[in-house]
């Protein structure tokens, strides 16, 4: 390990011991004042201010303003809240949950799915309601580069992930697949870019979208339970689940291309009702100017 991983490494403990020092609801507080206050002096405030202007043309700068301000108070709660997984897991009360019919079936575990969620809310407690029920589920996730740091963020997030957290990769795809197949759950995040795979609208533009969960729900024949958490008070949260069918004609791959627009236009209309809850600092759309057609929310 170079100095840098060992200095990085070192600072995350740190961190992590730090706030793991204060009861939950003051160490969220604190993280989002901060990431609040310091945040905007960060590149990606603009960035996240453009594609509001994109999404939302009419929106008058000082509200786009708040929205933003809103996210960054809101990941740094996120920051936070994931040193203390462990305990909230522990505390069932923070959590209320709405569930679709088979989205309970799956928490009842009559059957597998594939859980497919967006960076909105806390949503690495999107899986609580499964993972209260005693489910073992399959995580993915994007290792990060220091190992050491990766390997510390990891062991935070095990209690979600009793089937396995997986860093990306084509081993792992064929680990997915086999749980799938197999009647297991697996969580995956959507939104993210993917300049490899096809393009939907979202927000009125065209943006990267990743196949691969429509892919894998089509090859197994199960259904894709679409979850978010809503920010309700504080470290406090709704979850909600909702499935989806992914078509199967004799086109595959219009029936992916068909799936992946509808996750994204109900992500979408989500992200409408909360808009300061999600990521804005995605490099999430197409070239400027490749607009989409008018599309209805879900």
């Amino acid at each position: 390990m170079t100095f840098k991983n060992h200095l990085e490494s070192l600072l995350l403990s740190m961190a992590i011991g730090l706030f793991r020092l204060f009861p939950v609801d003051f160490a969220s507080w604190l993280m989002g004042r901060c990431w609040r206050l310091f945040a905007p002096l960060n590149a990606r405030h603009k960035r996240a201010l453009t594609h509001l202007k994109n999404a939302y043309p009419d929106m008058p700068l000082e509200e786009r303003e708040k929205i933003v301000l809103g996210m960054w108070d809101n990941l740094g709660r996120v920051t936070a809240e994931t040193f203390h997984i462990d305990r909230l897991l522990a505390e069932d009360g923070r959590f209320a949950t709405d569930a679709d019919e088979t989205t309970q079936a799956v928490l009842r575990g009559e059957q597998g799915c594939l859980f497919v969620s967006f960076h909105s809310g806390n949503w690495e407690m999107c899986v609580q309601p499964a993972v209260r029920s005693g489910i073992e589920i399959t995580g993915v996730y994007q290792a990060l580069k220091n190992p050491e740091a990766d390997k510390a963020l990891r062991s935070l997030r095990e209690n979600l992930y009793k089937g396995g957290l997986l860093s990306k990769g084509h081993q792992t795809a064929r680990k997915l697949l086999s749980t799938l197949k197999a009647g297991g759950i697996v969580a995956i995040m959507g939104d993210l870019r993917e300049t490899r795979g096809i393009q939907v609208p979202f927000f009125g533009q065209m943006a990267y979208a990743n196949p691969i969960p429509a892919s894998m729900a089509r090859s197994c024949k199960v259904p894709i339970v679409l979850g978010r958490v809503i920010r309700t008070n504080g470290v406090n949260f709704r979850i909600e689940g909702r499935a989806i069918e992914v078509p199967v004609t004799d086109d595959r791959q219009a029936d992916i291309e068909a799936a992946t627009a509808q996750i994204h236009q109900i992500f979408e209309g989500w992200i409408r009702e909360h808009p300061e809850q999600w990521m804005w600092i995605h490099k999430k759309w197409a070239a400027a100017g490749n607009a989409a057609p008018a599309q209805g929310m879900a």
